[in-house]
């Protein structure tokens, strides 16, 4: 590509007969020096902007993948913890059936005992009221005969 310096230091013969105009093409040839040295900066200009930009690009693509890594990551955890709760989850339930089985195997056992002492303590006072009316009829017989003594005599 041509510089602005190879347009500006480039020289022509000098034809006399059926030549241009020397003062002419210098003019064009200036004209044409200044519009390509803004032409030149400009692509410079350019160049700078597209390599800072694919520099930010760059930036933006680690950017990116960084926050892929990040979500994916934090996708990970989510399921875990997920999976953890449920864990859990069960064996507090597994917990507390065992828990509600043991107490309900604990009252069917005091059910049991107390129907048992319940049924001692029947036959208990069936004994003793037994014992009880055999003493009152003894005693009743007692004084039957007391009584009997009493209207003899």
């Amino acid at each position: 590509m041509l510089t602005p310096q190879d347009i500006e230091s480039k020289t022509f013969k000098r034809v006399y007969i059926g030549g241009y105009s020397v003062e002419e093409v210098e003019e064009f040839l200036d004209q044409v020096l200044k519009d390509y040295e803004a032409l030149y900066k400009e692509n410079l200009e350019l160049k700078d902007k597209i390599a800072l930009l694919n520099e930010n690009i760059q930036n933006y693509k680690t950017i990116e993948e960084t926050l892929q890594n990040t979500l994916i990551v934090a996708q990970s955890t989510a399921e875990e913890i997920k999976k953890v709760a449920y864990q859990k989850a069960e064996t507090i339930i597994k917990e507390a059936e065992m828990k509600a089985s043991k107490m309900i195997e604990e009252a069917n056992s005091k059910v049991l005992q107390i129907t048992y002492e319940y049924g001692e303590l029947k036959k208990r006072y069936q004994l003793f009221l037994n014992k009880f009316r055999n003493l009152l009829q003894t005693e009743l017989s007692a004084l039957e005969m007391v009584d009997k003594e009493l209207q003899n005599d």
